[in-house]
């Protein structure tokens, strides 16, 4: 079966032993797996070396937000775990993003491996314009997803997390090579859950998407192998 690196499966899940079974009842229609916060911190760094041991490339979704020295010493130990993607808050600022690029840099170079992805979480798929009325800040949600997008090109980043709604601004004003990875994508007759930002495979593409994020349409599956399958499918030709 052929997979496609721009599908990441999220293995949103409470322990290692759930998490490995997904993978194995998936096997070759998934390459790249989103490793978050739930799972990290239950299992820690076995399932990054359970992902790369089968060849997986692995989005470590930690979501850094700190003081720049304390999020750029926190990326040097990412960085030799030989994670392929990792994340920080845009809303961190300039300076906080800066010192996360330059220590990825280094750490690789010192280590001689490949650099991961650095990428800017804007604003979260689930929030709606009710919940960002709340924040007090003077843009809509896609003004500042935009704005949070081009200072992290700014700042040196590879790219963003946004929504799919957003993908197509971002990418006329980021340009062609600048990595948006979107969650909140469901394929046609999904549930929503706890997303509210939300288009299909297909159109997250057609909006300029670079990756597409899948978490329980995919592991809430009877068949989680089809299920992947079925998106590899409806994307192959975009």
């Amino acid at each position: 079966m052929q997979s496609d690196p721009r599908l990441i499966a999220a293995l949103d899940f409470p322990t290692a032993e759930a998490a490995k079974q997904a993978v194995e009842e998936i096997g070759d229609a998934v390459i790249y797996y989103k490793v978050g916060m739930e799972l990290y911190y239950a299992a820690g760094n076995e399932m990054i070396r359970f992902l790369k041991e089968r060849g997986k490339k692995v989005f470590l979704d930690l979501k850094l937000q700190d003081i720049p020295n304390t999020v750029a010493s926190a990326l040097k130990v990412e960085t030799k775990l030989g994670v392929d993607m990792i994340n920080v808050h845009a809303v961190g600022g300039k300076k906080m993003m800066e010192a996360a690029a330059a220590a990825i840099r280094e750490k690789s170079a010192e280590l001689g491996i490949e650099r991961p992805k650095l990428l800017a979480v804007t604003i979260l798929t689930s929030m709606d314009e009710e919940q960002f009325a709340d924040l007090n800040y003077k843009n809509t949600i896609a003004e500042q997803v935009l704005a949070l997008a081009k200072l992290a090109k700014a700042a040196g980043l590879d790219g963003v997390v946004a929504s799919p709604k957003e993908a197509e601004e971002i990418r006329k004003a980021c340009g062609p090579d600048f990595l948006i990875v979107t969650p909140g994508v469901r394929p046609a007759g999904s549930a929503l859950d706890d997303q509210s930002r939300v288009t299909t495979p297909a159109q997250a593409f057609a909006n300029g998407s670079s990756h597409i994020v899948v978490g329980r349409p995919i592991m809430k599956a009877a068949d989680r192998k089809q299920a992947a399958a079925a998106i590899v499918e409806e994307i192959k030709n975009i």
